[in-house]
């Protein structure tokens, strides 16, 4: 067998094993004995258990980004585009749950060098979604709808901190409501954010309560 199929079979049984048990309870045993080989061999291919998770965060962190990408890239608006993107990330983490936890909940908690793979990865979603938020309120013109209020591009920054921020935090909701649908939570999420960036564009501002 080819190298980089077996490396890529014992990348598959380490997540579903630090998805599992955690970095710190997971054994090299337990998944070197559901990829099918030796645990000696396990240490070839990857060196170390810290080797392991390193790689396991870049392949799954590569994969969702490169799902959100292919499916924001497709053409169009760019409201369509971010639809389609935030759909094919909510459909990635139902499709691969363990993959998502060993991203959201098992990685946060080790070190720096995993650190450097989540934020590159962020940065490059975030670098996508801001383009297509400035890209919308382009769209938009300046007095959309006739309102007077311009939104530029530390709006968009804004805009696209506070999707991608709702997004992440969306699939802890998603996990309790298994039977809301990838696409319905994107419409819910487009309906805050997006609706009410238009909204703001064509004028209609919240102001705090007086008393």
């Amino acid at each position: 067998m080819p190298r980089s199929v077996r490396e890529q079979e014992i990348l598959d049984a380490a997540v579903r094993v630090f998805s599992k048990r955690g970095y710190r309870a997971a054994v090299v045993d337990e998944i070197a004995e559901l990829a099918g080989i030796s645990k000696p061999m396990v240490y070839l291919y990857l060196g170390s258990k810290e080797g392991l998770f390193v790689a396991c965060v870049r392949r799954e962190s590569a994969r969702l980004v490169a799902a959100f990408r292919e499916a924001a890239d497709a053409g169009g608006p760019p409201e369509g585009r971010l639809w389609a993107g935030l759909a094919a990330f909510f459909g990635y983490v139902a499709e691969h749950r363990d993959s998502w936890v060993v991203l959201h909940r098992q990685a946060p908690e080790q070190g720096d060098e995993i650190a450097g793979e989540l934020a590159a990865a962020r940065r490059s979603v975030m670098a996508e979604v801001t383009g297509l938020v400035d890209a919308g309120i382009a769209d938009a013109g300046p007095d959309a709808g006739g309102g007077a209020v311009r939104l530029g591009a530390q709006d968009a920054e804004f805009v696209a901190h506070a999707l991608v921020g709702a997004a992440d935090s969306l699939t802890d909701w998603m996990e309790r409501h298994p039977d809301e649908s990838p696409e319905a939570v994107t419409v819910r999420l487009m309906n805050v954010m997006w609706i009410g960036m238009r909204n703001v564009l064509a004028g209609e501002v919240w102001s705090r309560p007086e008393g």
